[in-house]
């Protein structure tokens, strides 16, 4: 049970990846080829632009659902990665919980503006703009899902250590790291 649920994950977050690729590369295609309509032939594609523009929400907030699974998240881990297992602990459940918050606050807000949005029709390809906006419906779910996953498995001790600071370090960052503590010694 639990590997096809994993199997289900790992499928759901490539098909996000390929829509951000969908998305990227049709942004490329229809902005090029109207700058190249109106240079070479006094012409345009108005669809294009405004399309381009939905693509562009949606890319960034599929790639935002994408960062939060990845952990690429900015985050400043000066002072957590100094704490104790139990501080490290308590950061890390009131970080979840606040961005748990955060992402409730953003389902109610587009449940709430849903209605206007229904009715709301995009001025070029007339379509309804839930079509754009409904995205926080899924941002929001989804990444509450990783903000309860994580607080389950930290509330039941099934969180290692290493994942209690949840920075990704760089590439350079550790080698400048390590630099710092050659010169202090």
């Amino acid at each position: 049970m639990q590997k096809a649920v994993d199997t289900s994950i790992y499928w759901f977050y490539k098909l996000l990846e390929l829509l951000v690729v969908f998305c990227m590369v049709s942004m490329v295609i229809m902005v090029f080829g109207n700058v190249v309509l109106r240079y070479a032939f006094n012409s345009g594609i108005s669809v294009s632009d405004e399309m381009s523009r939905y693509f562009f929400i949606w890319l960034t907030y599929i790639g935002a659902m994408l960062a939060m699974h990845e952990g690429g998240h900015l985050g400043v881990d000066t002072l957590v990665k100094h704490l104790p297992i139990l501080g490290k602990k308590v950061c890390l459940f009131l970080s979840e919980a606040l961005m748990l918050f955060c992402n409730v606050l953003f389902f109610m807000g587009t449940f709430k503006m849903h209605e206007l949005q229904v009715t709301n029709v995009s001025p070029v390809v007339g379509i309804s703009m839930i079509w754009i906006y409904g995205i926080g419906y899924i941002v929001s779910v989804v990444m509450a899902i990783i903000n309860l996953n994580v607080l389950f498995r930290l509330v039941t001790g099934r969180i290692t250590e290493d994942e209690l600071v949840q920075v990704i370090e760089t590439e350079g960052m550790h080698d400048v790291e390590k630099q710092m503590q050659g010169t202090k010694a």
